[in-house]
């Protein structure tokens, strides 16, 4: 296995993962008794970090999609580059770096780290739609 489909992988471990984190902080709000109901009642607000755990993780599922079609597209058509390698790489450790940042509200730098995924995503596409 290639390393752009290497990172695809690790990427939906990410997904898993945040996942489990957003759970697990809700868990820790609602207890257990709530988690196993079946939950006909709103439990108690949403916390401060588990929002964000829950956006960062919505976030994730809004580009993922695009990330895994554009590595399984560019694997299959043989278009696997320095562009898609590199796209990969920044799109993943972006994705890495999100999570941290958003649970703890950095402002900014959080945006910054999400405009470097989307670079990263960009750069594999291009290594797909250009060198035709």
């Amino acid at each position: 296995m290639n390393t752009e489909l290497s990172l695809l992988a690790w990427t939906l471990v990410l997904a898993v993962v945040q996942i489990l984190l957003a759970a697990a902080a809700r868990t820790r709000e609602t207890g257990n008794a709530y988690n196993v109901s079946p939950r006909d009642e709103d439990g108690p607000p949403v916390g401060i970090v588990t929002g964000r755990l829950k956006r960062a993780q919505k976030n994730l599922f809004e580009t993922l999609p695009l990330f895994a079609a554009a590595i399984l597209i560019a694997h299959v058509a043989g278009r696997e580059n320095a562009s898609t390698l590199w796209g990969a790489w920044i799109y993943f450790l972006a994705r890495v770096a999100y999570v941290p940042l958003y649970a703890a509200g950095v402002p900014v730098v959080r945006t910054l780290v999400w405009t470097a995924s989307l670079v990263g995503l960009c750069m594999i596409l291009y290594a797909i739609v250009a060198m035709q």
